[in-house]
């Protein structure tokens, strides 16, 4: 199958963020032997004094920007045509054979500053972080692990390209997994109950591959912790994502806060969600539809109403944001409409280099595509806040923070929907999203729960998976709703959450998050303006200072205890009128 020419040309004319001073301006990194080259240059210079060894930092940033991009863009191809094999197997070549190398320099690199470091002190403010970050690698490194991490990425491919094939015919169409929600949204409750069985079914086809897929997987990363010297994959991974501000143990604190302070919460949205819908029991297919029984909000036919609509809500909560959203989009960095072959879920990707954002979704003209947006582009705009860092790994913060860029957008820019709305139906998508908001937080807790019994139970089998999955499902909430005659599909749900594939532990961040975009959005009613002047700030910083000052400089608090639970639970409640 030839690559499809628009995905293929999107970024033929994407500009650098300024001219290379170490690499030749027609270097291509998508030849093995040419990163292989650039990377020995960098091992081979001696450094004798701070300045060249700042300046070896600088020219190692440029290289490493410039392969992540290459990269970058590839999966990008890939993902918005997952059915198209030359996309695939061009991502699949840099996997295989161009990561390996970077791969196999990067702990070199690392050790080599560190040693280097040792005799030419930088400013200790300034290199920190990444002092930090670069000794916890190099404590972490094994060989071996470079192969499985290939095999991971690709691994992860195959997830890809399985949930890109589904496709289900309904109503006399092929539609999409995403183009199917729409039906979930229809008052007819025969319509939604046979448009989510459909999909339910088809998801069920792939179940033994997917688990098949999923054992592979779990496998692979228990040896990478085996390798690198640890008796679980949960502690080794804890430090390779540069989790320094929270354990395993803390994690565990927040499902226990959650489940005391946030299912009794989820709980009686349920059932006034059921008292409204007079219904004796929810169903699965009751969950995202009005429970007044009015049509779906539909804010926009074609993604660009959506591009359109929220360009004008950027532009009123802050003029800096409406101008770089319409950058984004003037330069073809958004691909939002769902279609056959795509992906599934949403991204924001990073174009380093360039250091412009890319926004991937399978927009379908729903509310909740609108929030989807906002939460892409308000990583786009984090971003675009500290891209003038010359330090590559500061361009992006820690994820605990990067998502409270993204949660924060969609509640910041919560009071200026009425570009889509009149006033009763933006006061219906803001409740709407709180209760999405209550919801994510139990969610969350569920996923990490699940993730943690994973790993803590190696060799475990797929009866034992499922079973746990059940159990901890209902522990957060899920026992609300009626899942009698579908319990194979209750078993399987979790194969939906795309993260406990391809980002194992990464999830927890986004209970995190939300409790830190909880707290700006309390804070933006009180003083809107110093609010935003406090996350732009802290946007700017990117990953240059530690994870607890960035919440300081955002106004806000690093804490997912009950105390902080609790009262944002309350404000939440009383919004809610409940």
């Amino acid at each position: 199958m030839p690559i499809d020419t628009a995905v293929q040309s999107r970024f033929e004319q994407l500009s650098r963020y300024q001219k290379r001073r170490f690499l030749p301006e027609d270097a291509r990194l998508t030849r093995a032997e040419t990163v292989r080259f650039f990377f020995e240059k960098l091992m081979e210079r001696a450094i004798h004094s701070c300045e060249e060894l700042e300046q070896w930092l600088l020219d190692r940033s440029e290289l490493e920007a410039a392969l992540n991009q290459e990269g970058t863009i590839l999966y990008i191809r890939m993902t918005c045509q997952t059915d198209d094999q030359a996309l695939a197997k061009a991502y699949a070549d840099f996997v295989e054979n161009v990561m390996p190398v970077a791969k196999a320099f990067e702990n070199d690199l690392n050790k080599k500053y560190v040693s280097l470091s040792e005799r030419f002190a930088l400013d200790p403010k300034r290199y920190a972080v990444y002092i930090k970050g670069i000794q916890t690698d190099v404590e972490l490194f094994a060989q071996e692990n470079i192969s499985l991490e290939i095999q991971g990425e690709l691994l992860a491919q195959e997830y890809q390209t399985v949930c890109g094939a589904m496709t289900v015919d309904f109503g006399g169409k092929e539609c999409t997994l995403p183009q199917m929600s729409k039906f979930l949204l229809e008052p007819d409750r025969n319509l939604r109950e046979g448009a989510w069985r459909a999909s339910a079914r088809r998801r069920l086809q792939d179940k033994g591959r997917l688990e098949s897929l999923f054992d592979r997987m779990t496998a692979l990363r228990n040896q990478m912790a085996h390798h690198a010297g640890y008796d679980g994959f949960c502690k080794y991974k804890f430090r390779a994502l540069h989790r320094f501000d929270y354990t395993p143990e803390d994690c565990r604190k927040y499902h226990e806060a959650v489940e005391e302070g946030v299912v009794p919460l989820w709980e009686k949205i349920l059932e006034r969600r059921r008292r409204r819908m007079r219904l004796e029991k929810l169903r699965p297919w009751d969950m995202a539809v009005d429970p007044w029984g009015r049509p779906a909000l539909k804010p926009f036919q074609e993604a660009a109403g959506l591009i359109q609509g929220c360009g004008k809500i950027f532009q009123q909560l802050d003029p800096e944001f409406g101008k770089q959203f319409s950058q984004i989009a003037r330069r073809g960095l958004l691909d939002l409409e769902s279609h056959k072959g795509k992906a599934p879920g949403g991204y924001q990707s990073t174009l380093y280099e360039a250091r412009q954002p890319f926004i991937f979704m399978n927009a379908v003209g729903l509310d909740s595509d609108v929030y989807t947006l906002l939460h892409e582009a308000g990583h786009a705009f984090h971003v675009m806040a500290c891209a003038d860092d010359p330090i590559f790994p500061y361009r992006h913060g820690p994820m605990e923070f990067n998502e409270v860029a993204s949660m924060g957008m969609e509640l910041l820019a919560g009071p200026y929907l009425s570009v889509f709305y009149n006033t009763q139906e933006q006061e219906r998508s803001r409740w709407e999203h709180l209760e999405d908001v209550v919801f994510t937080l139990v969610w969350v807790a569920a996923i990490d729960a699940f993730q943690h019994w994973i790993y803590e139970h190696p060799g475990h089998t797929c009866e034992e998976r499922q079973a746990a999955w059940v159990k901890t499902y209902r522990r957060f909430g899920g026992e609300l709703i009626d899942w009698s005659g579908l319990e194979e599909e209750m078993g399987f749900l979790w194969h939906r959450q795309l993260h406990i594939f391809e980002a194992p532990f990464y999830y927890i961040e986004y209970g995190i998050a939300q409790l830190g975009a909880l707290q700006l959005w309390f804070n933006a009613r009180q003083d809107l303006r110093t609010t935003l002047v406090c996350y732009k700030k802290a946007l700017s910083l990117g990953g240059s200072r530690p994870l607890l000052e960035l919440y300081e400089t955002a106004g806000i608090r690093f804490d997912f205890s009950r105390e902080t639970m609790g009262p944002l639970m309350q404000t939440v409640k009383k919004e809610l009128d409940l």
